[in-house]
């Protein structure tokens, strides 16, 4: 595989030409791949991540005022790194407003024993098992960007969109009620509530 310098990669991507993305995707693909599945994520993830992270690079090198002041490597780890982050941070706050969220007349008050590494990770499961068009509107609404933005960016239609996010979160919210781990502390709250509920009356009948 021919290598290309700094400098070199700078100008290919200012100029737009494709076969220089091939080689960063070789080149630089694994070691954020890497540092994204030690973080949580997916290979999934890390593609999205990378590509995204290219696109922010192309954006900045377009400025006329841009100057690479470090190695490459370094600046594409760094604005991958930082994205992830942002996401990690957005997600948690997602799973979060949606362990409140629940239909209280289905959860009762059990969410309340969850923890909230234990609701992240069944959280991040449900999540990666959505179809990749409810994922993308998903991911795409969290980082606050309005239906009629998402629909410009995927070009589709607002209605479509709006359709698919009311879709997707009502399916999200489905699939978390239907997780094994959920399922089994929601049994557990039960058994307890009913427990107490027995013993209460042992007591009272007692006196």
């Amino acid at each position: 595989m021919k290598s290309y310098s700094d400098n070199e990669i700078i100008e290919c991507l200012r100029n737009r030409q494709s076969y220089v993305v091939s080689y960063l995707s070789d080149r630089y693909l694994p070691m954020i791949r890497l540092m994204i599945i030690r973080l949580g994520g997916t290979d999934e993830d890390a593609r999205d991540i990378f590509q995204d992270g290219l696109m922010i690079i192309i954006e900045n090198i377009d400025k006329k005022e841009f100057a690479l002041t470090c190695k490459f490597r370094t600046f594409l780890y760094c604005i991958c790194e930082k994205l992830w982050g942002d996401i990690l941070v957005k997600r948690k706050a997602v799973a979060n407003y949606m362990r409140r969220r629940l239909d209280e007349r289905e959860a009762g008050d059990f969410t309340d024993v969850i923890d909230d590494k234990l609701y992240e990770d069944i959280f991040r499961s449900v999540f990666e098992s959505l179809e990749p068009s409810y994922k993308r509107i998903l991911s795409l609404y969290w980082e606050e960007m309005s239906p009629q933005e998402i629909a410009d960016k995927l070009g589709l239609t607002y209605g479509y969109v709006r359709k698919k996010k009311s879709e997707a979160q009502a399916e999200l919210v489905r699939l978390v009620k239907s997780h094994p781990d959920y399922r089994r502390i929601a049994g557990e709250e039960v058994l307890t509530d009913n427990h107490l509920s027995s013993s209460k009356k042992i007591l009272h009948s007692g006196k």
